[in-house]
């Protein structure tokens, strides 16, 4: 099994070669490289995964391009959330009933409009 690592903030250019001849330049190895693209548009979303070998390869990987310079922005390379892990991230929507029934307020049929109101109202 890989271990795999999130590659985000990057320009909308780079492709899967781009990234493999980084990490060649660099001396170091991956399994697998995929783009995160837009499924109408075919744009990079500008995150991608990167497999790694092995452990010590990852931790390599995510040294040399964490906090990297690109194009103006810093990349981000750490490791990934294995696929469906995602429990801790998000928490499910509060809903109403998980807080009880709202409080109602006491009508007397009267407005209440406060000192000032009542001042106001004298006055006119």
């Amino acid at each position: 099994m890989g271990h795999n690592i999130f590659f985000g903030n990057l320009p909308t250019w780079v492709t899967a070669d781009d990234i493999r001849s980084w990490l060649e330049s660099s001396d170091l190895v991956c399994d697998a490289v995929r783009v995160i693209r837009d499924f109408e548009t075919q744009e990079s979303k500008g995150y991608a995964f990167v497999e790694a070998p092995n452990e010590e390869e990852m931790l390599a990987i995510i040294r040399r391009f964490n906090r990297a310079p690109i194009d103006g922005k810093l990349l981000r390379a750490k490791a990934a959330h294995p696929k469906g892990d995602r429990s801790q991230q998000r928490k499910p929507p509060r809903r109403r009933g998980d807080r009880g029934p709202r409080p109602r307020r006491e009508s007397s049929g009267k407005q209440q409009v406060g000192a000032f109101g009542e001042a106001l109202q004298k006055a006119l």
